[in-house]
């Protein structure tokens, strides 16, 4: 806490008689990669999501329960939202690169995509998805206010009499504007010690490096049939190793899917992840310019920063919980901590 006093105190007196905003995510430079220490000092920002989905075993099923979306009141279902996440944000840059570190409670821990489980005679897919979170980019600040909101829309909407339907995608409304995603998954990305780089477009998500790396472990799916259904089974083991016939132990385990690790633009964003006491903690590292033009780009000193989103998904696919009031990561200038010391 000394150190965050010292930091706080080095900001306002660099900035004069200037307001310094307190809703940001400072980010002071470091000389080396953060250590355990430097993240346990480093000035935290709390950023608060809501309405997304709930898990926590064991639990009823509820005909109102949904996301963000089917609780606003135009839809008016009445579901009661679930408790908001608070997620801490705190942020480094060196000179050629940035670290954000994101943490947050979670009860379960949903790293297991349709995990497989011999039974002793034959494979089952288990049921369930995994965590993960998004972070979005306004990369050419280009939204006044920018949320999730501006990437956030229902279509195909409908009611008829007791029944609801609708579905949500993310997307742009404009074509002349540049949102870069970033997307971590606990089970598919984190194994891997990357987040998936993506950006929006005015009809849907892309990869910064087109093509599929994500592939349903799956002998059905080989010849095109629906994976994971009766019948099926993992086409390799949790080593990498092709399954065969061989004696296995009941309660073995296969993951259920399997990633190909992202080349070029794709795999910028490098991820350390891990979970204990019921939280997650990551890690993430991107070169402060990658580069790409689909990226963007972070420059020290600049005092309006960039804005971002956050959702946070708890063992779902999509009905994520998102921030709703701008946040904005800004790199402070001339704030370069050397051996733990400021630089004056």
């Amino acid at each position: 806490m000394v150190f965050l006093s010292l930091a706080l105190i080095f900001v306002i007196s660099t900035s004069g008689c200037r307001e310094v905003p307190v809703d940001r995510l400072y980010a002071l430079q470091l000389d080396h990669v953060p250590s355990s220490e430097d993240w346990r000092s480093a000035m935290p920002r709390l950023v608060t999501v809501r309405g997304g989905f709930e898990n926590i075993p064991p639990r009823l099923g509820d005909i109102d329960e949904d996301i963000v979306h089917t609780s606003t009141a135009s839809c008016h279902h009445g579901a009661a939202l679930p408790d908001p996440v608070h997620v801490d944000m705190r942020a480094f840059y060196t000179d050629q690169e940035l670290f954000i570190r994101l943490s947050w409670d979670d009860p379960t821990r949903d790293d297991r995509f349709r995990q497989w489980r011999y039974d002793g005679e034959v494979w089952v897919a288990q049921a369930g998805f995994e965590d993960g979170f998004g972070l979005m980019w306004d990369a050419q600040s280009s939204f006044p206010g920018f949320t999730c909101s501006y990437a956030c829309h229902i279509e195909d909407f409908g009611v008829s009499g007791a029944n609801f339907h609708a579905r949500n995608r993310m997307r742009l409304a404009r074509a002349d504007s540049l949102v870069d995603f970033w997307n971590w998954k606990a089970a598919r990305t984190a194994r891997s010690g990357f987040v998936d780089d993506r950006y929006l477009t005015v009809e849907k998500i892309v990869a910064d490096v087109p093509g599929e790396i994500f592939y349903p472990n799956s002998v059905l799916a080989q010849s095109g049939a629906e994976p994971f259904t009766e019948g099926d089974a993992p086409l390799y083991d949790s080593e990498g190793k092709l399954i065969d016939a061989e004696f296995r132990l009941s309660g073995t385990v296969a993951p259920g899917f399997l990633t190909e690790r992202p080349i070029a633009g794709r795999a910028d964003i490098k991820a350390i992840s891990s979970y204990a006491d019921g939280r997650w903690t990551v890690v993430l590292q991107r070169a402060l310019d990658t580069g790409d033009k689909k990226d963007v780009v972070f420059v020290p000193g600049d005092e309006a920063g960039v804005a971002f989103g956050l959702s946070i998904m708890d063992n779902t696919l999509d009905q994520h919980y998102a921030s709703s009031t701008e946040e904005r990561l800004v790199l402070l200038a001339d704030t370069t901590l050397l051996d733990g010391s400021m630089k004056e």
